[in-house]
């Protein structure tokens, strides 16, 4: 099962992330022997530390101080299993996360460049692909020369059509013929690669809703998904980043790549707390499978090494 490597190689590419915040939080919890101030103190140190940010903090701290009271709970060593499941309830993704793939859907996909976004966009062809659902691709990132190179190579994995590609052409006019490409053969989802130029915030702006507008006025009908690409090696930069993004256009997800490897894995439940935009899909390295849908219950296992029975 593709699943079940792709567990194995997230439990392996947590290491770094697993030796930053999880071997301390078990100090504390064998060097404690009462859980009082200083015991929460010492567990809020570890998890801001480990880059899952402020309010991922306070919030997950104030979920596990309310678990203890009402469970009665006096053994420092007991509340690691109840932080565990504080952490993977602040990062459920919930049923309807996924709705684009069903439906006939124009999903826009922003990041800056060099953190897999172009990538990412032929992993996704690759897998709706596999669901049987037609993909049409448009490369609108036109301002970088090898984005569509590389987008070309990917729809001919993918099987998916690609519309675009000229370098320096107008990206909303991409979109519009992609449009146009989509609706004519009756493609499920259409996948819009976009420029990710952060430093030149207001033309990216424009650009975008000048994109958003072409899809509203030409496909009303289509539901609407835009996913932000985030580097989890960058940590608290990949946070910036989806603020960044949020003030420019409507984020509904996050894909958060190269968690293989990284010690910044902790980024991942920070983004959500703060941002209240759910991770979507985590991808662990080049191949398609490396990018999977994101599952609450499975990246805390992995994070805690949890054996999957338990």
């Amino acid at each position: 099962m593709a699943e079940e490597g792709f567990f194995k190689r997230l439990i392996s590419g947590l290491t770094k992330t697993r030796d930053n915040i999880v071997n301390s939080m078990d100090s504390i919890f064998s060097g404690f022997s009462n859980i009082d101030e200083d015991f929460y103190e010492e567990l809020e140190e570890v998890l801001i530390m480990g880059d899952l940010g402020v309010q991922a903090t306070y919030d997950i701290l104030d979920d596990l101080k309310k678990k203890v009271k009402e469970r009665h709970i006096k053994q420092p060593a007991d509340c690691r299993e109840v932080l565990i499941e504080s952490i993977r309830e602040q990062m459920e993704v919930g049923e309807t996360a996924y709705e684009f793939e069903e439906k006939t859907s124009v999903v826009m996909v922003v990041g800056v460049n060099g953190v897999g976004k172009t990538t990412t966009i032929g992993k996704l062809a690759g897998k709706l692909r596999a669901m049987d659902r037609k993909v049409i691709m448009a490369a609108a990132d036109t301002f970088r020369a090898a984005a569509g190179e590389q987008l070309k190579e990917w729809a001919n994995r993918a099987q998916a059509e690609l519309i675009g590609g000229q370098e320096g052409s107008d990206p909303a006019s991409v979109v519009y013929d992609a449009v146009a490409a989509a609706k004519a053969r009756h493609a499920d989802v259409l996948l819009c690669d976009t420029a990710g130029r952060l430093h030149n915030k207001k033309n990216l702006m424009e650009e975008l809703k000048k994109m958003n507008r072409i899809v509203d006025r030409e496909f009303p009908e289509a539901f609407r998904e835009t996913l932000v690409v985030l580097d989890a090696t960058t940590g608290q930069n990949a946070l910036q980043q989806a603020k960044e993004f949020s003030e420019v256009t409507d984020i509904t997800g996050i894909v958060l790549t190269k968690m293989d490897g990284t010690a910044k894995g902790g980024i991942a439940v920070a983004i959500h707390a703060e941002l209240g935009i759910p991770v979507k899909y985590i991808g662990v390295g080049e191949s398609i499978d490396d990018l999977q849908k994101f599952d609450a219950d499975s990246f805390v296992k992995a994070l805690f090494a949890v054996d999957g029975n338990n």
